[in-house]
C-alpha cells in the first residue's frame, strides 16, 4: 500500500553516543541491524508499506522513491544509515502468504566507525527511553522436524538428482524446517545478542518478526558503488587446528562444491550486469570461516548507473543460484513441488534502504520467524548438483540450523 499522496515525513538526525544498541530493542519486536558492533535499532513505527505477489519489489521502489522525495530530511551526520531509513523484509516467492515490509521506525539510533546518532521521524522529541538490561536466561526451545521431515527431505534431494541428471537442472536448493515454541512473554534480543556474539562477522538482523544471522550479503549500494558477497558451498569444521584446515583445503578442490559456487557467482553477475559497469568478482573463491561451517565465498563490486538505487537491484538478483538454483525458472518450480511448505521470508532479501535508494541487504539465512503466537520456525538449505549426497545434504543443512537452535536453547 502506499501512504496517502500529501503525507510528508519530517526526518531530523543529530550526533548521539549510545552505549550499547541491542540494549535498545524492543523486547517483543525488535527492529535491529547489526554486524561486529555497528549498525542501528529501530524503535516504534512512524510507517509501514507493505506488499505481496511477484511485482513486490517493483511496488516498494515506486512507494518508497515517492515518499522519499516527499519527505524533509535535515541530517547532520551524513553516514550511511543516518537520515530517512526503512527495514525491510521480503518474502521468498511471488506466491507467498506472508507479506513483504519496509518499515519507517519512529526513532532510529546508530553508531557506525565510531559515529554514533539518533535520527527522529515525525517524533516529538521525547528522550529515547534507557535501555533495558539484557537477560542471559534460556528459553529452553525444544525444536522438532516440521513439515519437511529428515526423511522427506532425502527424498527431495533424490528426486532432484533425477533431474539433474536428466538435464533439467544444474542445480537446486532445498530446504528443511524446524518449528519450537517459545515462553509467553520471552525477550527476542536474548536470541538476538546470542547470534551477534557467536557470529559478530554476519548480519544479525531482527525484522517484523523475522530474526537471524546472516553471512550473505545479497548486495550493498553506497556513493555509486555496488557490492556483493556470494556464498555457496561448505563444510564443517574441523575438530582441531589441522583437521580444520584440512576441511577448507577440501572444500576448496571439492568438484561438487566448486560447480555450485560457479552457479552462484554467474547468477549475480549477470543480474548485476545491466545495472553496473566495472563489474568483477574475486579471481578465485576463498574459504569464509565461520564458527561453524566453512563457505566458499566470492566478492563481487562495480560501478552503479546513474539513479539505480538497491530496491532495483533486489528485484533483478533474487533469487540468486545461491538459494533457488539454476535455471532459476526450473529450479524455482522443483522447489515448490519439492519443499511442502511456504518459505515465507527466509532466503528473502533482508535489510535496509535509505531516502537515496542505498542499502545493505543480506540475504535471509540462519535465521527462524517468530509469530506473534510464539511459535518459531527455523530454515535451513542445501545446493543440491550432480554429484550430491543425500545424507550429506541433510547434515549441511542440520550445520546450517545450528546457530538458529542455539539462539532459542
Amino acid at each position: 500500500m502506499l501512504p496517502a499522496p500529501a503525507s510528508t515525513l519530517s526526518v531530523t538526525t543529530s550526533p548521539y553516543s549510545p552505549d550499547a544498541l541491542l540494549p535498545l530493542a524492543d523486547p517483543r519486536r525488535p527492529l535491529l541491524w547489526l554486524r561486529d558492533g555497528d549498525g542501528f535499532v529501530g524503535l516504534g513505527e512512524a510507517l509501514r508499506l507493505e506488499f505481496s505477489g511477484p511485482d513486490r519489489f517493483r511496488d516498494a521502489r515506486r512507494a518508497w522513491t515517492e515518499l522519499a522525495a516527499r519527505a524533509v530530511v535535515d541530517d547532520a551526520v551524513g553516514l550511511p544509515g543516518t537520515g530517512l531509513v526503512a527495514f525491510g523484509a521480503f518474502a521468498f516467492a511471488g506466491s507467498s502468504e506472508s507479506v513483504s515490509a519496509l518499515i519507517v521506525p519512529r526513532v532510529v539510533v546508530g553508531r557506525r566507525g565510531g559515529v554514533g546518532w539518533i535520527t527522529r521521524i515525525d517524533d516529538d522529541g521525547d528522550e529515547v527511553a534507557a535501555p533495558s538490561p539484557l537477560t542471559t536466561e534460556g528459553y529452553g526451545v525444544g525444536f522438532t522436524a516440521g513439515r519437511m521431515t529428515p526423511d522427506g527431505y532425502r527424498a527431495a534431494v533424490r528426486s532432484a538428482l533425477g533431474d539433474i541428471d536428466g538435464g533439467e537442472l544444474g542445480k537446486v536448493v532445498l530446504s528443511r524446517d524446524v518449528v519450537g515454541r517459545l515462553p509467553v512473554g520471552a525477550d527476542l534480543r536474548t536470541a538476538l545478542d546470542r547470534l551477534a556474539t557467536g557470529y559478530p562477522d554476519c548480519w544479525t538482523f531482527a525484522v517484523d518478526g523475522l530474526v537471524g544471522a546472516s553471512p550473505e550479503t545479497l548486495v550493498r549500494a553506497r556513493g555509486g558503488r555496488v557490492a556483493a558477497r556470494v556464498l555457496a558451498g561448505s563444510t564443517a569444521r574441523g575438530t582441531d587446528t589441522a583437521s580444520d584446515a584440512a576441511q577448507a583445503n577440501a572444500l576448496l578442490i571439492s568438484a561438487k562444491d566448486l560447480d555450485e559456487h560457479d552457479f552462484a557467482v554467474v547468477s549475480v553477475l549477470s543480474s548485476l550486469a545491466p545495472y553496473a559497469g566495472e563489474l568483477r568478482s574475486s579471481p578465485a573463491p576463498f574459504p569464509l570461516m565461520l564458527p561453524n561451517v566453512w563457505h566458499l565465498a566470492s566478492d563481487v563490486d562495480g560501478r552503479l548507473a546513474n539513479g539505480t538505487g538497491t530496491l532495483d537491484l533486489l528485484e533483478a538478483l533474487h533469487p540468486t543460484a545461491a538459494v533457488a538454483g539454476s535455471p532459476t525458472d526450473e529450479a524455482l518450480s522443483r522447489i515448490a513441488a519439492l519443499e511442502p511448505f511456504d518459505r515465507g521470508r527466509y532466503a528473502g532479501p533482508v535489510g535496509w534502504v535509505d531516502a537515496k535508494g542505498d542499502g545493505e541487504w543480506a540475504v535471509a539465512l540462519r535465521c527462524a520467524q517468530v509469530d506473534a503466537d510464539g511459535t518459531v520456525t527455523g530454515y535451513a538449505g542445501a545446493g543440491i548438483v550432480g554429484g550430491s549426497d543425500p545424507e550429506r545434504e541433510l547434515a549441511e543443512t542440520s550445520l546450517k540450523l545450528r546457530p538458529v537452535l542455539e539462539a532459542f536453547s
